[in-house]
């Protein structure tokens, strides 16, 4: 599976859905339960969203939407701003034919727009997780893509803007927000390129000793780890999960072993290299005393004039 459809598996969980809405709005409330959560048409026009959700609030409802990001997209507020404004355009959509179903006395303008005077939209946002290794460096609302050049200051306030909701997850500060096993895939994703910060966090909770297929399919792709390196067979956990704990601790210690071999294997021609040159270098100063031309021991040991030159004036 590629990167969306791993995360869209992984959210399809309402309770990670509503985990993620508590965490990033709520600052870890519990105020939204996977039963305030309906699934909506993702599709937005010629394109689809990762996933979308009808979520409960009192009487009323919003609509919240996750996008997800590995690369900068130096546009994405005009394609956040797109998905939002379809999925408006589907509740004006919805309300034009409630209204035609009902035949109901209307002014004119709500005769011809098909939208009442009374008629209401539920609010839509989008929480966008960017997973990528660089900082993102890419805009973050509309304006930062406007260019204002000579636009008269006036005229530049009216030019209305457009925030995204960006979540950096390797640079979150507090993953203490969340209550399910998001916080551990975000936390995983954040310490991927520190082997030593990635140690101390499977070591350091038992949930790395079994963690659901969902969730290694998330890590694995975007902690960069080679699908099948930890393998599911050799690494099964306490209860079908996988122990990503024991697969991390064997992955950093096959890498050490690796290096040290490398190391070892770069001493070893480096030794070679220094004493075949030792050897070179003797052979050409016997010659010399033996009163040689340079243009023999060139042909002969097949090297340049210049380095025999520098061996004699050593002499």
């Amino acid at each position: 599976m590629g990167k969306d459809e791993v995360w869209v598996e992984f959210f399809e969980d309402d309770c990670r859905y509503a985990d993620v809405i508590n965490g990033l709005v709520f600052e870890g409330r519990q105020v939204i339960t996977e039963a305030d959560l309906s699934e909506l048409d993702t599709r937005a026009g010629k394109k689809a969203r990762d996933l979308i959700r009808k979520t409960a609030l009192g009487m009323n409802f919003a609509i919240v939407g996750i996008e997800n990001q590995d690369e900068v997209d130096y546009e994405f507020p005009v394609r956040i701003m797109e998905y939002d404004l379809k999925q408006y355009k589907k509740q004006v959509a919805a309300i034009r034919r409630r209204m035609k179903r009902r035949g109901e006395k209307q002014k004119p303008g709500e005769f011809l727009y098909g939208f009442r005077q009374s008629s209401r939209l539920y609010p839509v946002v989008t929480f966008a997780l960017y997973s990528g290794v660089e900082k993102w460096d890419g805009p973050v609302c509309l304006h930062d893509i406007i260019d204002f050049t000579d636009i008269p200051e006036e005229l530049q306030r009216m030019v209305e803007n457009y925030r995204i909701q960006l979540i950096d997850i390797r640079r979150l500060s507090d993953t203490s927000v969340f209550h399910t096993d998001v916080r551990q895939a975000f936390e995983f994703i954040r310490c991927a390129e520190d082997k030593k910060a990635l140690l101390d966090l499977v070591t350091g909770d038992h949930y790395f000793k079994n963690i659901p297929k969902d969730t290694y399919e998330v890590i694995t792709k975007y902690a960069n780890i080679k699908k099948g390196v930890i393998d599911l067979e050799k690494y099964k956990g306490e209860d079908g999960g996988i122990d990503v704990c024991k697969g991390i601790r064997d992955l950093i210690a096959d890498s050490r072993e690796e290096g040290r071999e490398e190391g070892r294997e770069e001493g070893r021609e480096e030794g070679v290299s220094i004493g075949a040159e030792s050897e070179r270098r003797t052979i050409i100063i016997n010659m010399l005393k033996k009163n040689k031309t340079l243009e023999d021991i060139c042909d002969i040991i097949g090297c340049d004039r210049e380095y025999v030159e520098r061996i004699k004036s050593e002499l």
